[in-house]
């Protein structure tokens, strides 16, 4: 680590870093001010294009623990490092097709919400547990990413230690997404989204100068680590199946379609389409870079270790978790280094700040909201918005904490794997009966988030006897045996819970509209109010004013622009600002009225204009939506 230690020492690297951070902050005072209510500051007014959201998810998606953890893994078993990355592949078109759709068009706040539209109040009430449980910990998960990589570099200089690391980054990362919301999360991941790419695709070219191009460096590397996948069974800590189960299924699914940070940044978009568009740029095009960014550190290290070991030695790496930074503090200046400790970062502030955002989310929705209507109060939006600010602020420091557990692990492989696994079945579960079965009954979603985690917490207990049949002869290993494979037997159990209990417990009498893929049809009608018009119509562009007699968040339009757009008086229109770069920043939703005549103008009424926070002398885009 004497490297990362002697590029810490320079003033080029602390001035890099610390303007990172500067820029971060001042991101979250730019955009607090677009936060006019808590749909501004959870869900970013529902207005943004699909290409921002799609670069926000890739920053959401690449956490910092991605570089570290990935690197290690692929330092240590080679290119089947990336496996578990491509994973979201197969069940991306489930999100995209199922459950996306039921949640924007139901306009679900959060995850809970779905979970007493779908079964009951109690069921709400365990999801909402379940899920704040959830994002803390994976809060936590990022501190301790974020202190473990700086720790070789200021520890030397500072004398800090983990947990003073933690507090420091803890507090820059509070600061900007209490005040910002959701909208300084948007913008501020659309910046680090192409960092994290540039600096993991420029780390790959320094490698290949190092070690004379790609030939040398493919020679390099051993045989066994050129395997897309790693063996079978063999490896108690790093084998295919366990790796499948764990990352695959208990992790892929579980951050598809239970990270309330994920949902709310799709939530953000400006329709269905465009949530559609930016999951499928981001599984198609985005991940595969991001693999390939993440892993780069750990497969060029290991070419430099066989092949260079006077300058890179396997006995030189105290711990596989190291490899990133010394790998990068190999191949850059101080300078560089610099730049690619604030890619780092700003893969922490990505992952993070949409945490703190959900986890404000839900408490407000699904806990304090509850609570004021139970007692007869019905406080202001404002009210709202202030506590959301305030539940951030305490989230960043419950996260602090939460990093302390994640410290006590050997590898964040080994603490991201053991969180994922055991956490995310009884709601990963819960969540897919729900979507894709009709007989799944709300005695059966109790049942499967209660008894199933009792279960989880009996095979931790008792692994030999409860997992180690579906090991798939995944011997057990350390103290914590069938880390991996212990997802199986996880997912098994909640899965089988649910489905027997239902079976079972007879039919449920409750009208679903809506809330199945089955029904996705009369989710569209609950989101407009009123029969869709799915005709095919043009984009027409228009000056702006006010009307003051229009009805709320309407505009008027007349009988000829009405054909033009084939729309009708009552169908949703959204209205942007005709800089399509702004990405929806300035832009709002709204109803068609028709006006009597023709104009060059459309009318707003005055909410609508204030929503959109639209210039005067700027020309408006107006387009139907359905």
């Amino acid at each position: 680590m004497d490297a990362a230690a002697i590029a810490g020492s320079s003033p080029v690297f602390w001035a890099i870093l610390i303007g990172y951070f500067i820029v971060v902050l001042g991101f979250g005072s730019y955009f607090a001010r677009f936060n006019r209510n808590t749909s501004d500051f959870f869900f970013g007014g529902r207005r943004f294009s699909w290409w921002l959201i799609t670069m926000s998810i890739v920053a959401t998606g690449v956490g910092s623990h991605s570089f570290l953890k990935y690197s290690a893994k692929s330092w240590e078993h080679g290119l089947s490092g990336t496996m578990a990355y491509m994973n979201d592949w197969f069940f991306m078109p489930l999100f995209m097709f199922g459950w996306l759709p039921i949640i924007y068009f139901m306009k679900v706040r959060s995850i809970p919400e779905y979970f007493e539209r779908r079964f009951n109040p109690t069921v709400r009430k365990l999801a909402t547990i379940a899920l704040l449980v959830y994002m803390l910990g994976y809060i936590g998960v990022g501190f301790a990413t974020m202190a473990k990589t700086l720790l070789p570099i200021i520890e030397p200089h500072l004398g800090w230690d983990l947990m003073d690391i933690t507090w420091v980054v803890a507090l820059v990362a509070g600061v900007y997404i209490t005040f910002g919301g959701q909208t300084a999360v948007i913008f501020t991941d659309l910046l680090q989204g192409f960092i994290l790419l540039i600096a993991g695709l420029v780390l790959v070219l320094l490698g290949m100068d190092f070690l004379g191009g790609f030939p040398a460096f493919w020679e390099a590397l051993p045989a066994e680590a050129k395997l897309p996948l790693a063996n079978f069974n063999e490896d108690p800590g790093f084998n295919f199946v366990g790796i499948f189960w764990q990352d695959a299924v208990a992790g892929s699914v579980g951050f598809l379609f239970m990270n309330q940070g994920l949902i709310m940044r799709f939530m953000a978009c400006r329709s269905v389409n465009d949530g559609r568009k930016a999951a499928a740029v981001n599984v198609l095009f985005a991940l595969p870079l991001s693999a390939i960014a993440v892993t780069a550190a750990g497969l060029i290290g290991l070419a430099i270790a066989t092949s260079r070991p006077d300058v890179l030695s396997a006995e030189s790496v105290e711990s596989s978790d190291d490899i990133f930074v010394m790998v990068t503090a190999l191949l850059t200046t101080k300078a560089g280094f610099g730049f690619f400790v604030a890619a780092v970062t700003a893969a922490l502030m990505s992952s993070v700040d949409t945490l703190i955002n959900a986890v404000a989310a839900v408490f407000i929705n699904d806990v304090y909201r509850p609570i004021k209507i139970a007692r007869g109060e019905n406080p202001s939006d404002k009210h709202y918005l202030k506590a959301a600010m305030m539940v951030s602020a305490i989230a960043t420091v419950v996260g602090v904490f939460a990093a302390w557990g994640f410290h006590q692990f050997e590898s964040l492989y080994e603490a991201h794997g053991w969180f994922h696994s055991t956490l995310t079945p009884p709601l990963v579960a819960t969540i897919f009966l729900g979507i894709f079965w009709r007989r799944f009954t709300s005695r059966a979603a109790m049942a499967t988030l209660v008894l199933g985690s009792l279960l989880i917490a009996c095979g931790r207990v008792w692994p030999n006897v409860l997992i180690a049949p579906f090991s798939h002869g995944v011997p057990p290993s350390g103290d914590t045996p069938y880390l991996y494979i212990g997802a199986l037997y996880n997912l098994l159990v909640c899965f089988g819970v649910g489905i027997l209990v239902s079976l079972v417990g007879g039919k449920e009498n409750k009208n679903l509209d809506g809330l199945t893929i089955w029904s996705v049809d009369k989710a569209r009608y609950f989101f407009k109010g009123g029969e869709p018009n799915d005709k095919q119509g043009k984009r027409i562009r228009r000056l702006w004013a006010i009307e003051n007699q229009l009805p709320a968040e309407t505009i008027s339009a007349s009988s000829g622009e009405l054909v033009e757009m084939a729309a009708a008086s009552g169908d949703l229109a959204y209205v942007c600002d005709k800089r399509w770069w702004l990405g929806g920043l300035r832009s709002c939703h709204a109803k068609f009225t028709l006006r009597p005549g023709e104009s060059s103008v459309i009318y707003l009424s005055p909410d609508l204009a204030a929503s959109g926070r639209f210039l005067k002398g700027e020309e408006l885009t107006i387009e139907k939506e359905f």
